[in-house]
């Protein structure tokens, strides 16, 4: 049967695992070897959006604000850090089976991430779904990232389809389903990893409760 949907492209960290939650795990971990602090004020560090979702310098910032900086405090939490954020990562429900059905349906799949493609590759190895995916575009290979149109674009001229004949699934209003939209392509928003409850304001294709849900407009259209 011909379909009209050939691609499907996903966010990454909050659409297919609860990376917000494996950040807060690394951070318990930090403050219990710091034996002082606080893992949610941490965590606010990460999410400030200056100087980045993923920037060691949050970890410094952190120490320095709240007088526990010296040097070899702040290389032990780096590495504190880094360890755990991959191995406290657990797949949201029926990512694996979601994938297959769409493998076995020959629908074309590409992981569109800001994250650098060491990053990358470390936690889809770690979650074992690396092999799924026909493409994984990284921030080091558009030199842009998300809402950028030009990472969308990137994606699709890999996978050599057009925006309409395309889902974009993420968690990010802005970043993910914004964007998507504007450039033509069917939006399917993951509100079951979007922390701050945006669904009732936010204009998508598709609300998924729940990753498997794209299942049913893809495989019928």
């Amino acid at each position: 049967m011909e379909r009209n949907v050939k691609a499907v492209l996903f966010d990454m960290d909050n659409t297919l695992f609860d990376f917000l939650e494996a950040k807060l795990t690394a951070c318990k971990k930090m403050v219990e070897h710091l034996g002082a602090g606080n893992p949610e004020a941490m965590l606010g560090y990460f999410l400030r959006g200056t100087p980045g979702f993923e920037d060691l310098e949050n970890i410094k910032d952190y120490l320095l604000d709240n007088e526990l900086y010296f040097e070899e405090n702040y290389e032990t939490c780096c590495r504190i850090y880094e360890t755990i954020k991959v191995e406290a990562l657990v797949l949201y429900p029926g990512v694996k089976h979601t994938l297959g059905v769409l493998k076995e349906e020959r629908i074309s799949l590409a992981l569109v991430t800001d994250a650098h493609s060491h990053q990358a590759t470390k936690r889809l190895e770690r979650m074992q779904i690396i092999e799924f995916f026909d493409f994984i575009v990284t921030n080091d290979m558009t030199g842009a990232k998300k809402p950028d149109h030009k990472v969308f674009h990137f994606a699709l001229d890999l996978l050599e389809v057009k925006p309409p004949q395309a889902v974009f699934v993420g968690d990010s209003p802005r970043r993910d389903i914004e964007p998507a939209r504007q450039i033509g392509m069917i939006t399917a928003y993951a509100a079951y990893g979007d922390s701050r409850h945006y669904s009732d304001q936010v204009e998508a294709d598709i609300i998924l409760s729940g990753i498997t849900d794209v299942l049913d407009f893809v495989l019928t259209n």
